[in-house]
């Protein structure tokens, strides 16, 4: 119900293989973070992104969906959320969600297409 969330667009401009760790993302209204870490593995493509101060240091798991587009000259990545719909997100805990499928379909179920739980476009 919700793979298609973990899959680059075709439009994003990723390139199989690229490391965008160190890339600084930006939210729909300004920066994010850095990406600490990602996958690119097919129906399994993840930004874990170091939100720094901007939420206490957190890091926050991004579906590979929301990248709207990658400058790899600039080392940036846009999304297509706010950063409060990414604040908003359920939690993550890199050592309890990375591997949990219970967390990917509750977050898939929130970025999936566009509708977070509330049922509001976003």
């Amino acid at each position: 119900m919700t793979e298609h969330v973990w899959s680059y667009k075709s439009t994003a401009g990723y390139l199989q293989g690229t490391d965008l760790t160190g890339f600084t993302v930006e939210a729909t209204d300004g920066s994010i973070g850095k990406v600490d870490k990602h996958s690119d593995e097919v129906g399994d493509a993840y930004l874990v992104v170091d939100t720094g101060v901007w939420i206490f240091g957190k890091e926050v798991l991004m579906p590979a969906s929301t990248v709207v587009s990658i400058d790899p000259e600039e080392k940036t990545v846009f999304v297509d959320r706010t950063r409060g719909q990414i604040k908003d997100a359920p939690e993550f805990r890199r050592d309890e969600h990375l591997g949990d499928a219970g967390y990917r379909e509750q977050l898939g179920t929130y970025y999936g297409a566009g509708i977070p739980f509330g049922g509001r476009p976003a």
